[in-house]
């Protein structure tokens, strides 16, 4: 009985290993994205902060004409820099 055992398990752990390196429990990475596709993200990405943080200034309650004015000069400024940097990055 014993010499039919230890073949019979060896032989299925053997045979499980092989079927797990054939079918891999991970599915295949994803493909990397172009540099113009993660270009455009990246634009998305910052079209659509600098749009919530112009949203955000121009709604503040207690801000005064002047202090939006400030604000926007300077968010605009930040945001053309980080386009050029973006640009310089392509």
């Amino acid at each position: 009985m014993k010499k039919f055992l230890i073949p019979t398990l060896l032989l299925l752990g053997l045979s499980g290993g092989a079927f797990a390196q054939k079918h891999p429990s991970r599915p295949p990475a994803p493909p990397h994205p172009s540099r113009s596709e993660l270009y455009n993200s990246k634009a998305r990405e910052l079209d659509k902060k600098y749009n919530t943080e112009k949203r955000l200034i121009l709604n503040h309650p207690l801000a005064t004409k002047k202090m939006k004015s400030n604000q926007l000069k300077a968010l605009n400024l930040r945001y053309q820099n980080e386009k050029k940097l973006l640009r310089a990055t392509r």
